[in-house]
């Protein structure tokens, strides 16, 4: 009963940490001025390092609701292949933009590009959410409630909703958010059904 409750702990934990990504993260247009100020702003990194915890949060959640080792084996993976590229757009990019505002020289923002989208990075990203997305499938056909579907929808558009609007990924950090609460307290609810059975 304890792994139950742990389990739905992290869930919500994991939820409240993927809503404060795109709630907190600068938006702009990530060229000249306006990008240097979004990526060197201190909520760049507070934002990003929040959906970093949110992914090893998600993956320890998974193992105390005990999904099965496909579940917890795929997201596992996803989630190191995604961490890397967070790090270096948490941190190197936060460097590019206070180093831009230092210099005046805003022509450096021109490598956010490269730091982002080469090739290597972009293909692990990519397949990492891929990974992470079929992890969450996964997990809402094991636990076959509507619940577990609202969950796994949160991770499926996680890929996405990074070519939408700021409105819409805010949006989609609250459906994950919804998610993660919502089979959290279906976690519960099983558990008080099982211990007032064994009573």
């Amino acid at each position: 009963m304890d792994r139950q409750r742990s389990a739905a702990a992290l869930l919500v934990g994991a939820g409240v940490l993927f809503a404060i990504y795109p709630i907190l993260r600068p938006y702009s247009s990530e060229l000249g001025r306006a990008g240097a100020d979004a990526f060197a702003s201190p909520l760049w990194i507070v934002a990003h390092v929040s959906a970093m915890i949110g992914f090893i949060t998600l993956v320890l959640a998974l193992r105390a609701l005990n999904v099965g080792t496909a579940a917890d084996v795929t997201t596992l993976i996803g989630v190191a292949l995604v961490l890397p590229y967070y790090g270096a757009e948490t941190f190197a990019l936060n460097v590019l933009g206070a180093d831009a505002l230092d210099t005046g020289n805003y022509g450096a923002m021109d490598l956010a590009e490269p730091i982002r989208y080469g090739m290597t990075q972009s293909v692990m990203f990519g397949v990492g959410l891929v990974a992470i997305a079929i992890g969450a499938f996964l997990v809402a056909r094991r636990v076959a409630c509507w619940q577990g579907w609202v969950f796994a929808a949160g991770f499926v558009l996680f890929l996405p909703q990074f070519f939408a609007p700021p409105w819409m990924r805010i949006a989609h950090g609250l459906l994950i958010l919804a998610g993660a609460v919502l089979l959290a307290a279906r976690t519960f609810e099983r558990q008080e059904i099982s211990t007032t059975t064994g009573a």
